[in-house]
């Protein structure tokens, strides 16, 4: 019988390929978008698609519904993926701001995981896979949203996987780095919603900031691809032993490791160009 999985954050790059790539493994692939065009547009690609909105318990909780009355109430693995990154200085986030990150990150990921474990410690088994973000481990000028809630993610995954040791239940953590995706372009829309940019101190360095999310194409050298994501993906669901966290590119593998060994002051020297 073909293994299960819901998937959140499917209209494009790293969910979207995660939901075909795993589609054409054989699994039975339940994947979720925000907006119901893009629901409709995944269906006619030939994934089982419902619109799940992060922001709305409701929605969340009728698609966890529908997906286990396909399933026949069981569900093999989770991942957590939609999200998006709000840029602004701390000094100039509304709470408004905060509050809505913290929805879509954080708060509709939690409810989502309170969801289907009793499904999981019903069955004696699952995958929880969590797609985090090397801003979770360390900090950067003007993501402090963002990064906020990625180190929310980060101390509630690593605790739920304290608390499930032994439940036949695996947590594991993925994080990125720089992939190719419409991240950047989400990021715009909402720094340019959400912060007064021509009236901050911070004028000058949001110019910056603009002109990285404005920017086409690859930002970085070290940028990879969905694909690279979806195969650590793969890993976390197929191994024995799936590993606590999975690096995905340089910067990733790096920041962990400079994190280990640097000063906290070096670090912050090193960052703080970013």
């Amino acid at each position: 019988m073909a293994k299960s999985i819901l998937i959140t954050g499917c209209s494009s790059g790293i969910g979207l390929d995660a939901a075909l790539t795993l589609h054409k493994r054989g699994y039975q692939v339940f994947a979720s978008a925000r907006k119901i065009e893009d629901v409709n547009r995944l269906q006619q690609m030939g994934l089982s698609c419902y619109r799940l909105d992060l922001d709305e318990a409701e929605s969340i909780e009728n698609t966890l519904v529908r997906v286990l009355a396909q399933t026949g109430g069981t569900l093999d693995a989770l991942f957590n993926n939609g999200a998006y990154g709000q840029v602004g200085a701390v000094e100039d986030l509304p709470d408004s701001a905060l509050r809505t990150q913290f929805e879509t990150n954080v708060f509709g990921w939690h409810q989502l995981i309170r969801l289907v474990l009793p499904v999981m410690r019903r069955q004696g088994y699952g995958r929880i896979i969590q797609n985090s973000s090397i801003l979770g481990l360390v900090a950067m000028p003007y993501r402090g949203a963002y990064i906020a809630s990625k180190y929310a993610i980060e101390g509630l995954t690593d605790t739920l996987r304290l608390e499930l040791a032994g439940s036949g239940i695996y947590v594991s953590l993925i994080e990125p780095g720089p992939i190719a995706s419409r991240f950047r372009a989400n990021a715009l829309s909402k720094f340019r919603q959400y912060i007064d940019i021509k009236h901050s101190v911070h004028h000058q360095a949001y110019q910056v900031q603009l002109a990285r999310l404005e920017k086409t194409g690859n930002v970085s050298g070290f940028t990879l691809q969905p694909k690279d994501v979806t195969a650590k993906v793969i890993a976390a669901l197929e191994s024995k032993h799936p590993k606590l966290r999975y690096p995905v590119t340089i910067p990733s593998f790096l920041f962990i490791l400079l994190k280990r060994l640097l000063p906290s002051a070096w670090l912050d020297k090193l960052l703080s160009k970013g």
